[in-house]
C-alpha cells in the first residue's frame, strides 16, 4: 500500500469548482482509494492505494472528480520525500529573520531544470523572489500572495505545466500529517 498526497488545483476558490471535502472523500473511497483524509478546503487529500505510480493515481482522481463534480481539476501527486525536500532545499529558510507568512511552494507537474528560472522572468516581479528545485518552486512574496501577478496561472503559462501553490504553514502541516500516517 502506498500513501500519496494529492494536491488539487483551484477548488473552492472564489466560488469556483466548489466541492465539499466529505463528498470528495466518499467519492474517492468509491473508486477503491482507502484511508482518504483531507486537510482544509483547498484540496489537500491523502490517499492510500495499491497503485504505486503517482501519475496514475492523479489521473484516476482527476477523472473521478470530473465524473462526480463536472470540474476539470489538475491533480499533482507528491510523496513524503517531496515535502521533506521543501525543508531541506528551501534556501529562503536560511535567511536571517525570514517571514514564513510570505513563503510559498508551487508544486509543478514536471521536474524543472534550474535554467527554467529564466523562463519565469522573475525579475519583473521584484521584490518577489523565486527559486527552482526539481518539481518545486520556492517563492518569497514581498507583500503577499494576494498582491502579486506571480501566481499559479502565470507559472503554468510560462512553463507549460500544471501547478498548485501552498503557503508554508500548509506545507508544514502536510508533512506532519504524512509522518503521522506512516507511524
Amino acid at each position: 500500500m502506498t500513501t500519496h498526497l494529492c494536491l488539487l488545483r483551484g477548488i473552492n476558490v472564489s466560488g469556483h469548482n466548489m466541492m465539499k471535502m466529505e463528498v470528495l472523500k466518499t467519492t474517492l473511497e468509491g473508486i477503491g482509494l482507502i484511508n482518504v483524509q483531507t486537510y482544509i478546503q483547498s484540496g489537500n487529500v491523502f490517499v492510500d492505494s495499491e497503485e504505486e505510480n503517482a501519475a496514475k493515481v492523479g489521473f484516476q482522481i482527476k477523472q473521478e472528480i470530473f465524473k462526480a463534480f463536472g470540474h476539470e481539476v489538475p491533480v499533482i501527486v507528491i510523496n513524503k520525500a517531496d515535502l521533506e525536500a521543501c525543508f531541506t532545499n528551501n534556501s529562503f529558510m536560511k535567511e536571517k529573520e525570514v517571514d514564513i507568512k510570505k513563503l510559498y511552494v508551487a508544486f509543478v507537474s514536471v521536474e524543472l531544470k534550474s535554467e527554467n528560472i529564466n523562463d519565469l522572468k522573475i525579475s519583473q516581479f521584484k521584490p518577489d523572489e523565486a527559486r527552482i528545485d526539481g518539481n518545486r518552486i520556492f517563492i518569497k512574496y514581498a507583500v503577499g500572495a494576494g498582491k502579486t501577478r506571480f501566481d499559479q496561472k502565470y507559472i503554468e503559462k510560462k512553463l507549460n505545466v500544471s501547478a498548485t501553490i501552498r503557503n508554508w504553514n500548509t506545507v508544514t502541516q502536510l508533512l506532519k500529517m504524512y509522518e503521522e500516517r506512516l507511524k
